[in-house]
């Protein structure tokens, strides 16, 4: 009896083998939705509210007080840390390895074992993303090169650029064509501080 068990068993698993080798896979267009592309004004619409739930101008924006705290100053929107503007002292012990992150009034800019880094202007004005090509903002987006350049340095905190290569190709378009739409605004955003430097 066990072996006529056994032998059943054995069978068994060998037919439903075979019936799983033998499955074919459908066709890979089988199924599938295919999207027309989307025009240029559903890509801009996209990019704003991608621009919108992403919260670009957290950082890339100057803020004014209101009675619910700091805001995004709609006047100088997605400009950047403000040219010309000081930064407050900074002690370089609270900023060791391990320590504190700080982040000025506006979190336009930050400073860390890195050094001091400030937030890009994101307008088109030749300040900002006016001569940049997508190519430049896709790499810089997905590859974290400063300028969307290939042999520039890495984008340093606070942008989360690991998080935005994850944005398909559609949502990068939108971003770039919906900025390139937006006031452009002269705002020469100064160069990285290293650690240490005066």
């Amino acid at each position: 009896m066990k072996r006529i068990l056994i032998y059943t068993w054995s069978i068994f698993l060998v037919l439903l083998m075979i019936q799983c080798v033998e499955k074919k896979a459908p066709p890979s267009n089988q199924g599938e939705i295919t999207q027309a592309p989307l025009s240029k004004s559903d890509l801009i619409s996209r990019g704003a509210y991608l621009v919108t739930i992403i919260g670009c101008d957290h950082c890339h924006s100057p803020k004014v007080m209101t009675l619910a705290g700091p805001v995004a100053d709609r006047d100088r929107w997605l400009m950047g840390y403000p040219a010309g503007d000081p930064l407050p002292p900074i002690n370089p012990r609270e900023i060791e390895p391990g320590k504190w992150i700080l982040l000025n009034g506006d979190l336009t800019a930050a400073v860390g074992p890195w050094g001091v880094t400030f937030a890009g202007n994101l307008t088109p004005h030749q300040t900002g993303l006016g001569n940049w090509t997508y190519e430049n903002f896709k790499r810089a987006m997905t590859e974290g090169r400063y300028k969307g350049l290939e042999v520039s340095r890495l984008l340093l905190p606070t942008m989360p650029w690991e998080s935005y290569a994850l944005l398909k190709e559609e949502d990068l378009q939108a971003l770039f064509e919906y900025l390139n739409t937006i006031q452009p605004i002269d705002n020469l955003v100064p160069n990285h501080i290293p650690p240490g430097a005066k």
